[in-house]
């Protein structure tokens, strides 16, 4: 049996005092907030196949990748669920910010507002000029796709539960009905 790890109490963290936790942990800072998350293997699921679209079409000068790392500032270090970055960056962590194209999040039960007001402020804020919230906890699994405006905030540009085409960062197509049915698959319960 392996003890679980005691962390050091903190009203709010810097990404100076991540230094003290374990080095295996997968943590995320948020606005000041240490954040442990522990996602479901449908959640995982989802998020492997996001990857797997989004790699289709990448060109050679970039990487998708998933639990990334992203340096943002001191109080600021989010990993996205996929996000897509400048390959000179593969073997760095954190990535920098700033060579983040897309950062995509499914949303779970406890990231919701996280996910959809937290995040999207700190990307924004960051630059990242594309963001996506894949929300799978309705009955049909959504995306909502945002884009970077002048102001350094998000504009919705798109909202379906159907066939999501979109030219940001390339050309993808996302089926979402797939993905629901993908879910729902996974979620039944055991036919025998």
């Amino acid at each position: 049996m392996v003890a679980a790890p005691i962390l050091p109490e903190r009203h709010e963290w810097t990404v100076d005092d991540l230094g003290e936790l374990p080095k295996d942990l997968p943590y995320e800072l948020i606005n000041g907030r240490l954040i442990l998350p522990s996602p479901t293997a449908v959640h995982q699921d989802l998020c492997v196949r996001l990857l797997l679209t989004l790699r289709l079409n990448c060109p050679p000068e970039y990487l998708v990748s998933f639990d990334l790392s992203m340096g943002v500032d001191r109080r600021n270090e989010p990993r996205p669920d996929v996000v897509v970055i400048r390959r000179q960056h593969a073997g760095q962590s954190p990535v920098p910010v700033e060579d983040a194209l897309l950062a995509v999040e499914v949303v779970s039960p406890t990231s919701t507002l996280r996910d959809m007001y937290d995040k999207a402020k700190v990307y924004a804020h960051a630059g990242i000029r594309s963001y996506w919230v894949v929300d799978p906890l309705q009955e049909r699994v959504t995306l909502t796709e945002y884009t970077l405006g002048a102001n350094r905030e998000y504009e919705q540009v798109a909202h379906t539960e159907d066939l999501f085409v979109t030219e940001r960062p390339w050309k993808v197509s996302v089926d979402l009905p797939a993905l629901t049915s993908r879910k729902n698959d996974l979620l039944a319960p055991d036919q025998e």
